[in-house]
């Protein structure tokens, strides 16, 4: 044989060797089989879909046998399909127990936030009436302290709370004018309002029927601010001061009698509560 027919026949010997040592062609169902496979081994949740990720590697492992043959090209796809829809059945059931997971904490928060607010709105009753309660401790305190600091002036628990009658024989007859005799009480009912300066009271007017109407109202009228002005003259503010007049109006007693005449000629102090309101008085 001449020297150039070996380098030829050489040359087709070493081109078919390589032919025959190549790597595999590639095969795309199996490289995404491959992709698929892998991610659903790696999910945090592959104990959700065991089984089928199971199949899915069993298949798998099948192709890549089958890979390293080319006679058996049908087996390999139909192998690398099976993998790869058996990873997607695995993705799916992960995918769903992750929405599920995350509806169930979205539940749980709001749950919890619904809670949180429930246990506010409690504790503000709770606070609400902690107060309220408190509030009327105060007021019934305050309340139990000016009954017992003008207790010997004769005042009285009523509907409209506590009332104290200051009688016609503090006032000359058929003027407003006060006499003397009520210095003293007027002097220790403007100390226990100076105390209680939260506190106020609503100084009515009253007389007999004795004369016209309009002559007893303004009668009422001025004996009522009479008072009113002795108190501020003491050192009570005048916004815990109400003066009205009533006239005739309002009798506690008969008419038809001096005395009962005279039990209507008064001045009446209504006290408020300790949250300075004066109750309606139910006859009037």
């Amino acid at each position: 044989m001449k020297f150039n027919e070996r380098i030829v026949l050489s040359v087709a010997v070493a081109t078919i060797l390589s032919a025959c040592t190549a790597a595999p062609e590639r095969n795309e169902t199996l490289e995404r089989a491959r992709t698929l496979v892998l991610a659903v081994e790696q999910s945090p949740r592959a104990g959700i879909a065991a089984a089928d990720i199971a199949n899915a590697r069993t298949s798998l492992d099948k192709a890549n046998n089958l890979a390293q043959s080319k006679t058996k090209r049908a087996d390999l796809e139909f192998e690398a399909t099976n993998a790869a829809l058996s990873a997607q059945i695995a993705n799916e059931k992960i995918l769903t127990a992750q929405a599920n997971e995350q509806v169930a904490d979205g539940t749980a928060q709001r749950q919890a936030v619904l809670l949180q607010a429930r246990e506010r709105d409690a504790q503000r009753n709770v606070d609400s009436a902690n107060d309220a309660r408190r509030q009327a401790d105060a007021s019934q305190t305050r309340a139990d302290s000016l009954e017992m600091e003008l207790a010997d002036l004769k005042l009285q628990r009523t509907e409209r709370g506590l009332v104290l009658t200051l009688s016609d024989v503090l006032f000359d007859t058929g003027l407003a004018t006060l006499k003397p005799g009520a210095y003293a009480p007027l002097d220790r009912l403007a100390t226990v309002l100076k105390e209680q300066a939260a506190r106020k009271v609503l100084i009515e007017g009253h007389t007999d029927d004795v004369g016209s109407d309009q002559n007893n109202l303004s009668l009422s009228e001025r004996r009522a601010q009479s008072v009113q002005a002795s108190l501020v003259q003491r050192g009570v503010n005048r916004s815990q001061i109400t003066a009205l007049g009533k006239g005739e109006n309002f009798p506690i007693a008969s008419n038809d009698t001096a005395a009962g005449r005279q039990s209507n000629r008064r001045v009446e102090l209504i006290f408020s509560d300790g949250a300075a309101r004066i109750a309606a008085d139910p006859g009037r």
